[in-house]
């Protein structure tokens, strides 16, 4: 049970003003503002576009400095003001396969077509802490790099030409949207991916190495791992066909799993899929792999109790806001709670000593 707190407007009114000089700091020190943090905290604004569902760097950037960096919390902004926006209509399904690729990598096939991009990757990287970027001032010329504009067809038609992959099959029926319908159980594919998309990014990394680590046996290959922008359309009635009503940059996974085959199927290879907002590879990747793990009863397997396989535990663990929500909610009043658990120990201690003080009588 809870109760009310009253007579704590003060103290609250406080603690915003508290918040607010904090999350300002020294003034001294220059404020850092929303572009500073869309340009060069490009990362964590992906992150928060990613999970909060709405793609929008300059308000992700915005709730990062209103969050003070704690990414949960920005997201949980994010989502609470995607709430009040209208819903206009649906846009068509984006095709990746016309993607301006800033990176495009294959641990398949060495000699893809459209060629390997390494792109804007840490994969190369020391991990040394560069000091030089404590300096004051410019960093100097830094060179631009173009995105790539070869065809780069998908990796995985490679092997469809030969029959060696599994045949998705393409829905007619809109799936339900997870931002608008809560998500029940079982749930179909599409449901499943739209909550590993919006999902905690830790969370179904874990989940994904449990997989690796054996949770599953689930040995996976990155077919192809691509990032870059691609053109949103949307029909319009009146029109009569299809207009681009913007570009967006997105991650996209596609992991080639193996698969013994089944008395209608012969042995094949089937896939996993993440598609995230940004460049958000590892959480593109993590999600391809609980993908391919959640997919086992659909595919006939045996489910070996891993937890990357139990749709339940993942699904309704992965949302961060959530479980922060559930969570934190145990820092509110509990006093006649803790009341009732504190009379109850004491009864029983009293019931105990009696027990102790009569057996010693004896």
């Amino acid at each position: 049970m809870y109760v009310a707190v009253k007579g704590g407007e003060r103290a609250i009114d406080n603690a915003h003003a508290w918040l607010a000089e904090e999350r300002r700091g020294d003034t001294s020190v220059p404020e850092l503002s929303v572009a500073q943090i869309r340009e060069q905290m490009t990362l964590a604004v992906n992150r928060v576009m990613a999970e909060g569902s709405l793609y929008d760097p300059d308000l992700a950037a915005l709730a990062i400095k209103q969050a003070r960096g704690d990414l949960i919390e920005a997201i949980f902004l994010i989502r609470a003001y995607r709430t009040t926006l209208p819903r206009f209509g649906g846009s068509n399904p984006i095709e990746t396969e016309d993607m301006a690729c800033d990176r495009r990598v294959s641990a398949t096939f060495k000699d893809a077509p459209g060629g390997q991009v390494l792109g804007p990757t840490f994969d190369y990287t020391h991990r040394l802490i560069d000091f030089k970027l404590a300096a004051d001032g410019e960093a100097g010329d830094v060179a631009v790099a173009e995105p790539n504009t070869a065809a780069t067809p998908h990796i995985m038609s490679f092997l469809d030409r030969e029959d060696l992959i599994q045949t998705e099959p393409f829905g007619e029926e809109i799936p339900d949207d997870l931002t608008r319908t809560p998500l029940e159980l079982p749930a179909t594919r599409a449901l499943r991916l739209q909550s590993l998309t919006r999902g905690d990014e830790g969370f179904i990394l874990g989940m994904a190495y449990s997989t690796q680590r054996g949770y599953a046996r689930n040995h996976a290959f990155v077919a192809e791992l691509r990032i870059g922008a691609v053109a949103v359309e949307m029909d319009i009635p009146e029109l009569g066909f299809a207009i681009e009503i913007g570009e967006i940059t997105v991650t996209e996974c596609e992991t080639v799993n193996q698969f013994q085959g089944s008395k209608t199927q012969p042995p094949q290879f089937t896939r996993g899929y993440g598609l995230v907002f940004g460049m958000t590879e590892r959480k593109a990747i993590s999600m391809a792999l609980v993908d391919r793990a959640l997919r086992w009863k659909e595919l006939g397997e045996d489910n070996l109790g891993a937890p990357a396989q139990d749709e339940e535990f993942v699904l309704y663990h992965s949302d961060n806001i959530q479980a922060t929500g559930f969570l934190e909610h145990i820092k509110l009043p509990h006093y006649v709670d803790f009341q009732s658990e504190l009379e109850l120990i004491r009864k029983l201690r009293r019931e105990a000593q009696d027990n102790i003080s009569q057996e010693a009588a004896q």
